[in-house]
């Protein structure tokens, strides 16, 4: 079997050479759970499913009303994004993130399974760059460096559109329309490589710029600006990955036929994870097929690499 690789492949030269780099667990992107929901949502509760991930259901519960309905919901989220406060992320910290991933395992035919369900921490680097290792891993028991595979003289990645750090989502631009337009501009080229509607491509990255710690008035233009994506719906029960309930906002490709939604905390709108999964049977699997699911247990802002929230560093 030969996973969907991310372009993190190079091994990190302060591990032991028993420490391989980290190849995230095969997924069609890197999903980043978000950090900006106020304190209060940080008390996470469910029991962790882990094991297998099976198939599921195209709706996830009920089937979503019409796009007007998500509208409203997405600007109650928005509004609630605003109102948060949040203290400025330096360049010189990490964002840390404790979740519970998986992502689909394929074969070389594009036929996918799902994988298993893995708890994952995370240090995001949010220097402005170029960096060479965008982050550090702690999954299965041990540490692993995340980093891009570049060419020969390559300073790094910098922070953008693919590396999201705090300074640079602080720049964009906090009107809905205009920051729409933005994303279009910058996921131009993702339409091309993932083969999907751009709207699709658009709502999916923004996904996954919400799973980074940012200026409360730009979350809020983020989910402005995907309420003024067509096809957007409510999911009036959504459960993530960790077992909680909530309510979802969900998108479907009809070109790929496939899924993506958004799950909050009914209560408090909080953030807790998405799914993506397969609405049709085809080549890649069965109708319902988990492609890839993350849920946010824990996130806060450190200033070392291997420290986590309450303590030291190891």
């Amino acid at each position: 079997m030969t996973p969907m690789r991310t372009k993190a492949e190079a091994q990190d030269q302060t591990q032991s050479p028993s420490q391989t780099p980290h190849t995230t667990r095969p997924r069609l992107r890197l999903l980043r759970p978000a950090v900006w929901v106020p304190a209060a949502a940080l008390a996470l509760a469910g029991a962790l499913t882990v094991g297998l991930v099976t198939n599921m259901d195209s709706g996830y519960g009920v089937e979503p009303s019409d796009s007007e309905t998500a509208v409203v919901l997405l600007d109650r989220i928005a509004d609630v994004a605003a109102k948060t406060e949040a203290t400025p992320v330096r360049d010189d910290q990490l964002v840390y993130i404790k979740s519970l991933d998986a992502g689909a395992e394929c074969q070389e035919d594009g036929s996918c399974e799902p994988g298993r369900l893995s708890e994952r921490e995370a240090w995001w680097s949010q220097e402005p760059g170029p960096v060479k290792q965008l982050a550090l891993f702690y999954e299965g028991g041990g540490y692993s460096p995340l980093r891009e595979l570049l060419p020969p003289g390559s300073p790094g990645t910098p922070a953008g559109i693919d590396r999201p750090t705090y300074q640079w989502l602080a720049s964009l631009p906090t009107d809905p329309d205009q920051l729409l337009d933005e994303l279009y501009r910058l996921t131009k080229e993702g339409v091309q490589e993932d083969g999907k509607e751009e709207a699709q491509v658009v709502f999916d990255k923004i996904g996954e710029l919400l799973g980074n710690v940012m200026p409360p008035r730009t979350a809020a233009a983020l989910y402005e600006a995907a309420a003024k994506i067509p096809g957007v719906k409510r999911v009036e029960d959504a459960v993530d990955p960790a077992g909680r309930h909530g309510v979802g906002i969900r998108r479907v490709d009809k070109r790929s036929s496939w899924a993506t939604v958004w799950i909050f905390d009914r209560d408090t709108l909080a953030y807790l994870g998405e799914r993506t999964y397969l609405t049709k049977d085809s080549q890649t699997g069965k109708k319902g097929t988990v492609l890839g699911e993350s849920a946010v247990l824990t996130r806060a802002v450190v200033d070392e690499y291997r420290q986590r929230p309450g303590s030291g560093t190891e």
